[in-house]
Parts: structure tokens; C-alpha cells; sequence
């Protein structure tokens, strides 16, 4: 293993794993320290969070077969609820973002210990802080990884304004913004479930079946209901766009190889945008999602939705160049990104707006993409049917409920759950649950065999199944990833026995 082919590069938000997770903490724990920070945007100065591992790196680099042992300390000021995205081996109580997970006290020290899902994960708050860039990359190398060279690129959108004053932008209030403490946050008693809403029912149905009308049909789901329809996306207004904390005026460069395999993994790390990946000029493999492998996929376009991770595999030219990966913002021309280069290659001004607005995030790539190793086949034990919403005041449901109204999805250890999203809403909405892995196998293009994830794209007027079987108990929370969404109201849980 090539130390070279995987140093800290320099530069601020250079994140490319450094050293074997052992030999980088030894015998000593690690310990996760979350902070204020200061980082410079557009030449303006912003006060913004981060997430330091004792090595000084921005998050959590291991290898597979380590474990997350330690202590996370709080060095903020604020109680806070962290949440470790893409963690399926670690048991409900080793994750505060849950119902009744309560917060970590400002200078407080939390204890963990879990053994690290390989692949591509992160961490970030399960507050509004998430805005303030409280996020970092929690990376576990797989063993069959192999030779190549690893970077790590964290997207996030920006904004001076803090996240409460965005939320009122949008005409919206915090549904549950101290969910952790206490479970219910809004004073308000659970509605119990009416006859019929609780969009539950036992046995699986037919993705044909849902789109002929068979008790699952979508309100304005035919053709002729959404004409008129306009699909939108970006309702927050950024002032800038980062890959790695840095904008196109000052991209990050990573120094590769000529001829060398790069390994791209890639962290959407937005709150309300989802991106465009674009490869430009290379050609480029997708290998895993969401921390999951797939069967690789060729391509140089791929959508990221917020809290979806991609891997893209490429080799450098061998005569070498400057090479720019973008970020392009859904239906938008702004992007963001980095610059792959050999060394002495020129790089030249990036301009922060593409020639032409990217299309709207679809369930397209997952409709290609195949799970390298599906669920074993199995008729599913529940099927739940969640209808994501919109009513007035920027209020966003889930079965015409927000979280605190919510009825809880029910599950025993050990069952198969399917869950279909519809969504009649004019937004998509990346659905993320936590604690679990989830596969892809259903949508207008009927039953197929897609990849493993823990959030999907659910777009406007598209039905999407996912399946997963319930493998440990606790309450985990299923979620809108687009944090103002889930900010005021679309969030329920899972609740496994």
C-alpha cells in the first residue's frame, strides 16, 4: 500500500485518506472533536462548524475492520445531535439522532464503540447546524479496494444567513428541531391513525398493480392530471457552492498520476441541493452508492441527491492533463467542484456557470444500476405506502402528517418491509433511513433488481419501492434528507421489536 497514493494533499479541505486507521491512532482511541471554525467564502469571513479527528483531518478515515472507538466531544456551545449516515452496524443507542436520543451537552464527551461500515459514509448533525457545514466524511477503505488512488470531495451549499433565517424565508417553523431530546419537541399529542391513513397493509403489491390504480394510485398521477404541473427545485437561495470548502474561484487541485486509477468518492453534504456529477473529459466508472457496491457502470453524468454518496472509478490519461470534475446544481447553472492534474499541467479559470441548465434529478440512474449482491428473494412480511406532501406554510408530511402527528411504521426483527414512495408534491425528495440499507426495486419501469442505498430519490409523480429486511431493534428515524423538509414536518420512524 502506497502511502504516496493516498497523503493529505495540500490545501485547505484537502480530505484523501493518509495512513491505515491503526497506524494513524495506534493504541489510543479515536476521538471526534466538533467545533466552531472559521472559513473564508467568496472573501468574506464565515463562522461555520467542523468535525476534527485526533489526526487533525476533517472527519473519520479507517480502514475495514476498524472500529469507531472512543469519545466524541462537543466543543461547541450548543447541545448537539450528531447522526453517522450510512452506520448500519451501530445499535440504536450509539446514535443520538433517534427518538428519545436526548443531546450532547456543550462540552460534553460521548462514548462509542461499533465496528465501521466499509464504504463511503459521513457525519453530520441531525439539527439545523447541518447548514453551517457540521458535516464531515466517515470513510472506511475497503479491503479489495486495491491499488489506487483514494479522494474524498464533500459538496455543501452555503449561505452568510443562518438556517434559521432561511427557514423563515420559506415561510416555515421547526416542526422537531430538539427531536433527540425527548422524542416529540412540538408540545403537540400524536394524532392516533384514522381508518385508512396509517398506509399500511400486509403482503406486497405489484408495481403494476399500483400504477393501474389497484388501491395505490397517486392523486394526479395520469397522464392527463399532471398537465400544468411544473416541477421546481433549489427553493433556498446560496450564496456560494463548495467542493471540499472551496468554490470554482479557488478549486482545490489533486495532484494524480499519468495512468493512474483514481477512486472518487464523493459526499453530497447539501442540505437543500442536490447535484449533477460531471466527469467532463474522463471517463468514468460508478463502482458503489451510498457505501454500497454495484456492478460498474460507465458513464461521465451521474445525480446526487442530498445525503447520497457515489464512487467513480477513472484512469488518468497517460499523457496527463488538468481535468475538472463539476458539481452542477439540479435544474441550475451554477456549479461547484475540483481539478484532477498531473504534474505541470496548466489549469486554467473555471467558470462557476455551465453553459446550460442541468435537467431535474430523476430515478434514472437507479434504474440502471444493479446491486452486486441483492436480498435473498422473499415475499415481504409489511408493505407500507407513504404519500409525501405539501400543505400550506411550508409544511411537508408524510401521510398528511409531520413528525410529532406521525403514526410510527411497526417491524419485528428479522421481517421484510417494503416501503413504496409516491410523491404528488412538485419537489423531489431524497428519502433517508437511518440504521438500515435498503435495496431499489421498483418504480414505473416495474420490479427490478437495483442498487443498495439509504436514500433515494423519490421525484415528483414517480413511485419508487425500496425493500430491506429489519435486522436490529430500536426506534430509526425515516426522513426528507432536504433539511427544511424535514425541519417542519417530513420525518416519521421505524420502529423495530
Amino acid at each position: 500500500m502506497k502511502i504516496n497514493r493516498r497523503q493529505l494533499l495540500a490545501g485547505t479541505g484537502a480530505m484523501t485518506l493518509v495512513t491505515p486507521f491503526s497506524a494513524a491512532f495506534g493504541q489510543t482511541p479515536p476521538l471526534l472533536s466538533v467545533s466552531s471554525r472559521t472559513l473564508e467564502v467568496k472573501r468574506r469571513a464565515a463562522k461555520v462548524f467542523g468535525a476534527t479527528s485526533a489526526k487533525g483531518t476533517s472527519g473519520i478515515f479507517a480502514n475495514e475492520g476498524d472500529r469507531f472507538k472512543g469519545t466524541v466531544h462537543n466543543g461547541t456551545s450548543d447541545a448537539l445531535i450528531m447522526h453517522w449516515h450510512g452506520q448500519v452496524h451501530a445499535s440504536a443507542d450509539q446514535d443520538r439522532s433517534r427518538p428519545g436520543g436526548g443531546a450532547l451537552a456543550a462540552g460534553a464527551h460521548d462514548p462509542h464503540d461499533f465496528a465501521l461500515t466499509p464504504g463511503t459514509h459521513w457525519m453530520h448533525s441531525h439539527q439545523l447546524t447541518e447548514q453551517q457545514l457540521l458535516a464531515a466524511p466517515m470513510i472506511t477503505r475497503e479491503r479489495d479496494a486495491g491499488d489506487v488512488q483514494d479522494v474524498v470531495v464533500m459538496l455543501h451549499d452555503f449561505a452568510f444567513r443562518s438556517p434559521t433565517e432561511i427557514l423563515a424565508e420559506l415561510g416555515g417553523s421547526n416542526a422537531h428541531g430538539a427531536h433527540g431530546a425527548t422524542g416529540d419537541q412540538t408540545g403537540r399529542t400524536p394524532a392516533p391513525a384514522m381508518p385508512g391513513q396509517s398506509g399500511m397493509n400486509h403482503g406486497s403489491m405489484s408495481m403494476g398493480g399500483m400504477m393501474q390504480g389497484g388501491g395505490g394510485m397517486m392523486p394526479g398521477m395520469g397522464m392527463g392530471g399532471m398537465a400544468g404541473m411544473r416541477v421546481h427545485a433549489n427553493d433556498v437561495r446560496y450564496d456560494a457552492f463548495l467542493a471540499n470548502d472551496r468554490t470554482l474561484d479557488d478549486p482545490e487541485v489533486v495532484r494524480v498520476e499519468k495512468g493512474g486509477k483514481l477512486r472518487l468518492r464523493i459526499i453530497n453534504g447539501g442540505t437543500a441541493t442536490a447535484f449533477f456529477i460531471d466527469t467532463g473529459g474522463l471517463d468514468s466508472e460508478c463502482i458503489a452508492v451510498d457505501g454500497s457496491r454495484c456492478l460498474p457502470l460507465k458513464g461521465r453524468r451521474f445525480p446526487l441527491a442530498q445525503g447520497q454518496r457515489i464512487d467513480l472509478l477513472f484512469t488518468i490519461p497517460s499523457e496527463g492533463g488538468a481535468f475538472p470534475i463539476f458539481a452542477q446544481v439540479e435544474a441550475d447553472r451554477r456549479r461547484t467542484g475540483i481539478v484532477l492534474a498531473t504534474v505541470g499541467a496548466a489549469v486554467a479559470k473555471l467558470d462557476e456557470t455551465a453553459v446550460e441548465d442541468a435537467p431535474h434529478t430523476s430515478l434514472a440512474l437507479d434504474e440502471r444500476l444493479r446491486a452486486t449482491t441483492s436480498l435473498p428473494e422473499r415475499r415481504a412480511d409489511r408493505t407500507y405506502h407513504l404519500m409525501l406532501g405539501e400543505e400550506a406554510g411550508y409544511r411537508w408530511t408524510i401521510n398528511g402528517k409531520v413528525h410529532g402527528e406521525h403514526v410510527p411504521l411497526e417491524a419485528k426483527v428479522g421481517e421484510r418491509i417494503e416501503i413504496m414512495f409516491m410523491n404528488p408534491s412538485m419537489m423531489m425528495h431524497p428519502m433517508h433511513l437511518h440504521g438500515h440499507h435498503f435495496q431499489v426495486v421498483g418504480s414505473r419501469a416495474g420490479r427490478f433488481p437495483g442498487p443498495l442505498r439509504d436514500t433515494i430519490i423519490v421525484p415528483p409523480h414517480t413511485p419508487v419501492m425500496v425493500a430491506f429486511d429489519a435486522d436490529k431493534a430500536g426506534g430509526w428515524y425515516l426522513h426528507c434528507h432536504h433539511l427544511y423538509h424535514m425541519a417542519t414536518g417530513m420525518m416519521t420512524e421505524l420502529r423495530v421489536t
